[in-house]
């Protein structure tokens, strides 16, 4: 792993590699398929939890480093180089306009435009002062699945996983964690963790 290097990385959005973007759409499939509401809910606040120990146990000065690790599965070229509070920039990002996309959606609306994985790259110059933001942006997302109509028929595109309904949105969420999560990890040096 570098510290502080300034690597050549994909342009954010890229994706990923078509041979791991085509498994996680599979996978991703089976995880709606088999989860439930209470089960997807249950990985956001279990994986909410494990980054809040992850911070809580760690020096502030080591969480503004960015560093440069191997790129994990689900996890762009471009999110390679990040400091934890980039990743919870990003994380704080996604959870805000995935909360607005469920809103959305469960009032029968589609959003208009597109959305990017370029569009949710977090600021490098982000600091300590990202976490209550990010802390806020998890009780969004709770908030919004817990008022979310799962009766809506509504779908709005996610750009690996394509058009996807409330429950999709849903199930996203904490697999979204889960692998942010683990890069946290790296870039502390942690042993990444199954589950």
């Amino acid at each position: 792993m570098q510290v502080n290097a300034e690597p050549r990385l994909a342009p954010p959005g890229a994706g990923l590699p078509l041979p791991e973007l085509l498994v996680a759409r599979v996978l991703f499939r089976l995880r709606r398929a088999r989860g439930t509401p209470a089960s997807f809910t249950a990985d956001i606040t279990d994986e909410r939890a494990r980054i809040a120990a992850i911070l809580d146990a760690t020096a502030p000065d080591r969480l503004g480093v960015r560093v440069l690790i191997p790129r994990l599965r689900g996890l762009e070229d471009s999110s390679r180089h990040w400091s934890v509070w980039m990743t919870l920039d990003h994380l704080r990002r996604v959870h805000e306009g995935v909360a607005g996309v469920m809103r959305s959606l469960s009032n029968g609306i589609v959003p208009p435009g597109a959305t990017s994985t370029a569009d949710v790259k977090p600021s490098p110059a982000v600091d300590g002062s990202i976490r209550v933001p990010y802390e806020r942006s998890c009780d969004t997302i709770l908030a919004a699945i817990a008022e979310a109509n799962p009766a809506s028929a509504a779908r709005y595109a996610h750009p690996w996983f394509g058009p996807l309904d409330v429950r999709g949105w849903h199930a996203l969420v904490g697999m979204h964690l889960r692998i942010h999560r683990r890069q946290t990890e790296t870039i502390l040096g942690a042993p990444a963790t199954r589950g």
